[in-house]
């Protein structure tokens, strides 16, 4: 799942190459990615794109005030083209699922006429449809914006903030920090990241965490994620998600040797997902269980 470093140099590369064009069109060829129906995806058509901003994992498009906001969950992502295909996207013709050509102006007037303009397809792979779209008039009529936790990245997000939102939680630590309702942004990945940094086990109950480990994990918040923004910062779309698995250190790489220890990376699976770990620098060098035969470490 595209998590908070991808969206944001999503979003960046946007606002570098889209913005201040005009949408010509918006085709939409998997009607179930649309979450909303007024106003409609035509709506956004002749108007002028002017700003693309992140909120939480979520990809907020201001169009002349209307917002087209994505949301790419599993197996979604965006996949930019400087000339697309003539042809409409068509339903079951592939993984596109909504299409929207943009006019920067630039465009050849006979490539125009052909519709072979910029723009991008919202893609998604495998059987899960779980890629939402939605246009709003406001951003927090998208139920799951209105409900977005704090931002890591936002300066008022200090150590006491984070305490606050410790104090009193029984969610173990990974569960918290993947709860967008807690905080936006941080997935499976940032938060295998972020707690291998941090020297936390995974499944430390959060409201127990000492005042140490609570400025430790918020010290590894503000070191690894703005250090993987700015590692995929600039980069086209198509690069990003292989540059998200280079910069990672323990997340998927289950067998390998902890970059900072040497220790075998261990990991933990789940019905749907799994988690990766460094048992010496994280759990005292005692190895979790895995859920599904056994009970957890704290």
């Amino acid at each position: 799942m595209p998590e908070l470093p991808e969206v944001e140099a999503l979003a960046g590369f946007l606002r570098e190459r889209a913005v201040g064009s005009v949408v010509a069109a918006v085709e939409v060829a998997a009607v179930s990615v649309l979450k909303t129906h007024d106003p409609p995806p035509s709506a956004l058509a002749g108007q002028e794109l002017t700003g693309v901003v992140r909120r939480g994992t979520w990809l907020d498009l201001d169009v002349s005030g209307l917002h087209l906001c994505v949301h790419m969950a599993r197996a979604g992502w965006l996949r930019w083209s400087e000339s697309l295909p003539a042809a409409a996207a068509r339903p079951g013709r592939g993984v596109v699922a909504l299409r929207v050509r943009l006019d920067d102006g630039a465009v050849d007037e006979r490539l125009a006429a052909q519709g072979r303009l910029p723009g991008f397809d919202l893609t998604e792979a495998g059987p899960r449809k779980e890629l939402a779209v939605h246009v709003a008039r406001d951003p927090r009529q998208v139920p799951a914006i209105a409900a977005l936790g704090p931002d890591p990245l936002d300066p008022a997000f200090d150590v006491e903030a984070l305490a606050a939102l410790l104090t009193g939680s029984r969610q173990q630590v990974e569960g918290l920090l993947r709860d967008q309702t807690a905080l936006a942004g941080v997935g499976d990945a940032c938060s295998d990241e972020v707690l291998h940094a941090a020297r936390l086990s995974p499944f430390a109950l959060a409201g127990r965490l000492g005042a140490e480990e609570v400025q430790r994990l918020w010290t590894a918040l503000r070191e690894v994620l703005p250090a993987a923004v700015a590692a995929s910062a600039g980069r086209p779309a198509a690069e990003l998600e292989d540059a998200q698995r280079a910069g990672m250190r323990v997340h998927g790489r289950t067998g390998e040797p902890c970059p900072a220890c040497g220790d075998v990376v261990r990991e933990v699976s789940f019905a749907d997902r799994s988690l990766q770990y460094c048992a010496t620098c994280q759990t005292g060098g005692v190895p979790l269980a895995d859920r599904r035969t056994s009970r957890f470490l704290r």
